[in-house]
């Protein structure tokens, strides 16, 4: 649909039909299941984590008060600032982890956040939003020793090809794997787009990233980073303001979309945006003519 509305239908229903490119999917959220969890909610197994995910919910809960005007957000984040407060007192992960949840069943009433079906419960919510401190934990080793986030490093990594150009598209966390992962690879990256992404956080995310400062990795010729007001996850859009240029001086080009309320956050959201979807299918084209096809 992002496609369509860039002028781009021809070459929409091409992608999809993968005429003239590869598109892949690099999914990694089977390394996120542990052993015994039970439904959506991946609990946090020690305080350290739990007091990490509480950092991060104070980092969006903060950012969103200094940035939103109406009244009636403005009462649901400060009660649940106050709940997060709380959880100071929490005697034990197990106790820390319930409260954490109940800031969630808060943030679910903000506009956004509480119309659609990702997150149908503040538990999956906690979950998801858990992953993105689990995966900077650089823990939870394997067999072999490798941490979990190397090993979703790998996972993304392994549907890149050198030998030609390819366009990455990166969503939430996803956003933080591909910045990290591609100071790995050798190959060119046209173009980097980000949608909701975390990587501005500063409590949390930004000072965690690998390498130290945070910069674009220098196979990445284009990056362009977007975000919605009413995403949740991506409280602090302004990449290029917490990211150093690569070699050639590339930095993130940060744009603002609109979408119509109804969770946000997903990635199709996202490319239904023309302002997503056109440069996404101007590269395609470029490389496609001069290459014989990006990945």
């Amino acid at each position: 649909m992002g496609a369509r509305k860039a002028g781009h239908s021809s070459q929409g229903s091409a992608l999809a039909r993968q005429d003239s490119v590869e598109a892949v999917f690099a999914y990694y959220g089977d390394l996120f299941m542990r052993p015994m969890a039970q439904g959506g909610f991946t609990p946090l197994v020690n305080v350290g984590e739990a007091e990490a995910f509480r950092q991060l919910l104070g980092d969006v809960i903060d950012t969103h008060l200094d940035t939103r005007s109406d009244e009636g957000e403005r009462r649901i984040l400060q009660h649940a600032r106050v709940e997060l407060t709380a959880t100071q007192q929490a005697q034990g992960s197990g106790d820390l982890v319930r409260r954490l949840v109940n800031v969630c069943t808060t943030l679910l009433a903000l506009p956004g956040v509480r119309r659609g079906g990702q997150w149908a419960s503040s538990r999956l919510m906690a979950g998801h939003l858990a992953q993105v401190t689990r995966y900077l934990a650089r823990s939870e080793a394997d067999h072999d020793g490798r941490t979990l986030d190397e090993r979703i490093r790998s996972r993304l990594l392994s549907f890149l090809h050198e030998d030609r150009p390819t366009v990455v598209i990166a969503h939430s966390l996803g956003s933080v794997v591909a910045l990290e992962a591609l100071h790995h690879y050798q190959g060119s990256i046209p173009l980097l787009v980000t949608v909701g992404s975390p990587i501005g956080m500063r409590t949390v995310v930004h000072p965690r990233l690998l390498p130290q400062p945070p910069a674009t990795p220098n196979c990445v010729h284009r990056w362009l980073n977007f975000w919605d007001r009413d995403d949740i996850i991506a409280p602090r859009p302004r990449l290029e303001r917490a990211i150093l240029p690569n070699a050639a001086g590339c930095l993130p080009l940060t744009d603002r979309v609109d979408s119509d309320g109804i969770w946000v956050h997903t990635a199709t959201k996202y490319l239904a945006q023309a302002s997503v979807a056109g440069p996404v299918m101007e590269a395609l084209r470029l490389r496609a003519a001069g290459d014989g096809g990006p990945g």
